[in-house]
């Protein structure tokens, strides 16, 4: 049985609820506690064992929206030797924009996103053929966003209600809003920002002191990135695996380009797809609509490809499932990381 199932009652609702937004307040585990009728000190040794000893907590932390800080990313498929893949992944991994790399059961047989800063001098493409020099490849596509249809993982834990399933959706309306331009003051409070969320009552008073300013002026920061659809959220993140979510199928589809955004929609509108993308298409990479489907197990994952391609009508498409994980991290922004590996790399 997965090990959600035997979460009490409280622990369900905490993680639920936590996975759509932290509260942007001085104390927000007391909030927290004041919606799920439980004392502060409860509610911030719940989510302790949640995360320290239970480990269904990845991390609690703003979700930025890499495009609206002006970073260049992508998906990147790669096809590699077998007897070559741990030296591609060593030199793939080595890359800190790299934040997903997985073999799957392709002759694109790994499948990574790269993140490139906006001060890159090399840039996203260049930075690409470089690791596809460095890792000895034998081919890379290269498959940016076109657009975006969906971005928003939300695990229901246990038998309880999943409140608000949509609450966590970033689409492409998010994603076009004009961009505000950063000041340097944004880049060191984005980047402090990115650490995980202390468990104590007061967890913003020690980032707020990194940066030099008040708790007040943090959390105002906090809501204007929100406002301006550069930060996604702030919430936690959970282990899938952990959660029950063990069956994580990349659903590719041929779709025809003059119905994307229809279909793209559609797919999108599933609960279970949490990634929707419409991607450029290659002769032997022949697939426009990207989504990734999360089930407890296979066959749930199956059946949501089979019910998605009932509602589309789409014939073609296959389920891309990873058999190894090898890296799975958070972009870290307005590090000087980037910069070393160019200057190695260069």
């Amino acid at each position: 049985m997965p090990e959600s199932l035997t979460l009490c009652d409280l622990d369900a609702k905490l993680l639920n609820r936590i996975q759509s937004s932290i509260p942007l307040t001085a104390t927000p585990f007391a909030t927290l506690a004041e919606e799920l009728g439980v004392d502060e000190s409860t509610c911030i040794e719940r989510l302790h064992v949640l995360r320290h000893d239970l480990n269904y907590i990845r991390q609690i932390s703003p979700i930025f929206d890499t495009h609206a800080l002006g970073y260049q990313s992508s998906l990147v498929a790669a096809k590699v030797a077998p007897e070559k893949i741990e030296h591609a992944v060593k030199v793939i991994n080595s890359h800190p924009g790299v934040s997903h790399n997985y073999q799957r059961d392709h002759a694109f047989n790994l499948w990574y996103t790269v993140a490139v800063s906006p001060d890159s001098p090399l840039g996203l493409e260049k930075t690409v053929e470089k690791l596809h020099e460095l890792s000895g490849a034998q081919s890379t596509r290269l498959l940016p966003t076109l657009k975006l249809y969906k971005i928003g993982v939300k695990l229901n834990m246990g038998n309880t209600q999943n409140d608000s399933p949509k609450a966590n959706h970033f689409t492409q309306a998010d994603r076009d809003q004009k961009s505000t331009p950063l000041t340097q003051l944004d880049r060191e409070l984005i980047r402090v920002l990115q650490q995980d969320l202390p468990l104590v009552s007061r967890p913003f008073n020690a980032i707020a002191k990194q940066v030099g300013c008040t708790v007040q002026d943090l959390l105002d920061a906090c809501q204007r990135y929100l406002d301006r659809k550069q930060m996604r959220r702030f919430s936690a993140v959970l282990h899938h695996r952990k959660a029950g979510f063990g069956a994580n199928a990349m659903g590719v589809w041929q779709c025809p380009e003059n119905q994307i955004d229809e279909m793209g929609s559609k797919c999108a509108a599933f609960d279970e797809v949490s990634h929707c993308y419409h991607r450029p298409a290659y002769d032997d990479l022949p697939y426009t609509l990207y989504t990734m489907v999360h089930g407890k197990t296979p066959e749930d994952a199956l059946d949501v490809l089979k019910r998605i391609q009932k509602v589309t009508g789409i014939q073609n498409y296959s389920a891309l499932w990873s058999t190894k994980e090898f890296k799975k991290v958070r972009v870290q922004y307005f590090t000087d990381d980037q910069a070393q590996w160019e200057a190695q790399n260069g």
